[in-house]
């Protein structure tokens, strides 16, 4: 099972590289990394194994964040709907993508970065994403609002690319023209 032990910390030259494609069909090893980042984020939206393992609450994780520099992203969290969403994938790409963009009011935060880096992170509204899950399948998602802005902050970590990259540097809280803010 892995633990915040396993989670690299910004700085770690991992989070900079581009994560190699992984091979399909998957190795028996890689289907076994890709079921730990979805046991991962699972586990550490339990309030009772969260404090048993000392896991950081998540909602996505990316291979690049345990050293594994390959394409695999694992995403859980509901909706605004309450409807679960619960996502392992390999090889996700965006194949399309809104012009309209959003940001969440209160910023993003990540399981590699230890400190709150504040600001706004603009990012696509909606997305559609494509890839192959642990059994096989291929994969095509339409996701909108707080699903496609995981799935853009998970999909930037394979590209060796931090949420903190697209802060205005100069105004961090400057308002993004035509940008639907969501609220959580």
């Amino acid at each position: 099972m892995l633990t915040m032990n396993d989670i690299i910390r910004d700085g770690h030259p991992t989070l900079r590289n581009v994560a190699k494609e992984v091979p399909l069909p998957p190795s028996i090893e890689d289907i076994q990394i890709l079921e730990s980042l979805l046991e991962y984020v699972i586990n550490s939206q339990n309030p009772e194994v969260a404090e048993k393992y000392g896991l950081r609450p998540g909602i996505g994780l990316a291979a690049p964040q345990i050293n594994v520099a390959k394409r695999m992203i694992a995403v859980h969290l509901h909706d605004e709907k309450g409807v679960l969403h619960s996502y392992a994938l390999f090889n996700p790409k965006i194949k399309s993508h809104s012009v309209e963009k959003t940001y969440i009011l209160a910023g993003e935060g990540c399981l590699s970065v230890d400190e709150a880096i504040p600001g706004y992170v603009p990012r696509y509204s909606r997305i559609t994403v494509q890839g192959t899950s642990i059994d096989g399948s291929e994969v095509k998602l339409r996701l909108k609002g707080m699903l496609a802005i995981v799935f853009q902050h998970e999909i930037d970590h394979l590209n060796g690319i931090m949420f903190y990259d697209h802060i205005n540097q100069n105004d961090p809280f400057k308002p993004i023209e035509d940008a639907v803010p969501i609220d959580r």
